[in-house]
């Protein structure tokens, strides 16, 4: 007898999202909308162009408390939390001992006693197990918050303007990667100045059981409806922003077998720090130089390189797309894709395998887009 198929994981707007006749699908062991009637080309132009809403409210929050507190993170990640003052967010990596990433995650501080990790929704289990294991004799207090919150997304050019009227919090004060506490329409809420669309924007993270009265309200301040309206964005929106953006994905541009040197990522890795966990290896491949590298590249045949196809440079396999799509702004197809270090320049051909056929592709600066 086949065993039944395991129960996904909700986010509290899950009914939100099916009255909007949200396209759902299993995320990474969740019900999470990919797109919603406008179709997600819509979505990410409305984003970029105007106002999209997110609801990010699977990704894990992990709270941190005690007198030791920046010095238990600062030895589990690559970036340098002792570097953070109140109210200041930053991107970081949990590493294993190789240097490769177990996740990747925003460390934000509240005080010196008082951190938040928050961490991918399809690793906040293994996040949680990695992050105890270290726990012994710290001073330190852990919380697995992940339930307590909703988190939701607003991002695009109109973004502030749609969120100021619900808010007491002068948003032109919160700086980039900065965050307050505040209020959003009376509910008690952070407000960070955060995204993963390579958009301006917000992340508000709020008590789980006012979530559809956050989204209902952040819906009707942006005239959700109207053509120039605030859209509900699902997945597809999200990665094809990120991607445009250049922004990595985990599970796909990196991993437990990708460095942060092979990742582009050497700017979070602060070999200033005494210690953290991996930093040797990572130091010894710094030395060494890398045998790969994460490369952005653009198809320059008609073709969309999808993820896990072949990457071939002179007619020899050379490695695989991490991620592969077509950017709907830039109206170009794009990817990522791991190849030799020596073939990682700008301008490098490559021929992506494309179900048999072998298109023309080069490579690029990343990111492939940036907001003016």
């Amino acid at each position: 007898m086949t065993a039944p198929a395991p129960q996904l994981k909700q986010t509290p707007l899950n009914a939100a999202h099916r009255n909007l006749s949200g396209r759902m699908v299993d995320f990474l062991g969740w019900d999470m909308p990919v797109q919603y009637a406008a179709g997600t080309v819509e979505e990410h132009m409305r984003t970029r162009t105007r106002a999209g809403l997110f609801d990010v409210s699977h990704m894990g929050e992990v709270e941190i408390k005690g007198a030791g507190s920046i010095s238990f993170v600062n030895e589990l990640t690559s970036n340098d939390a002792s570097k953070l003052t109140d109210g200041q967010a930053q991107y970081s990596t949990l590493t294993t001992p190789q240097g490769t990433v177990i996740d990747d995650l925003l460390v934000y501080r509240f005080a010196g006693d008082h951190l938040m990790l928050v961490v991918n929704a399809g690793t906040t289990e293994k996040d949680w197990n990695w992050i105890n294991s270290h726990h012994i004799g710290q001073p330190v207090e852990l919380l697995n918050a992940s339930s307590d919150y909703c988190q939701l997304a607003l991002q695009g050019p109109r973004a502030q303007s749609i969120l100021q009227p619900l808010t007491t919090t002068p948003l032109e004060t919160i700086k980039y990667y900065h965050f307050t506490r505040g209020t959003v329409e009376n509910i008690p809420a952070i407000i960070s100045r955060t995204g993963y669309t390579g958009e301006d924007g917000f992340e508000i993270y709020a008590p789980a059981d006012r979530a559809e009265q956050l989204w209902q309200k952040l819906l009707d301040a942006g005239n959700f409806g109207s053509p120039e309206g605030v859209l509900p964005c699902g997945l597809a929106a999200r990665n094809t922003l990120r991607l445009e953006a250049g922004l990595a994905l985990y599970g796909h541009e990196i991993d437990e077998t990708t460095t942060l040197l092979e990742a582009n990522l050497g700017w979070i890795c602060k070999f200033s720090k005494p210690s953290f966990i991996g930093r040797e290896a990572l130091a010894r491949q710094k030395e060494e130089g890398v045998r790969r590298r994460l490369v952005g590249f653009e198809m320059t045949e008609r073709g969309i390189a999808r993820d896990d196809q072949e990457v071939l440079i002179n007619g020899n396999r050379a490695g695989r797309v991490t991620s592969g799509s077509p950017a709907p702004f830039l109206k170009k197809n794009i990817g990522f894709a791991y190849v030799p270090a020596e073939f990682a320049e700008p301008g490098q051909s490559l021929q992506i395998d494309v179900r048999g056929r072998l298109l023309g592709a080069q490579v690029v600066k990343t990111p492939f887009y940036k907001r003016s």
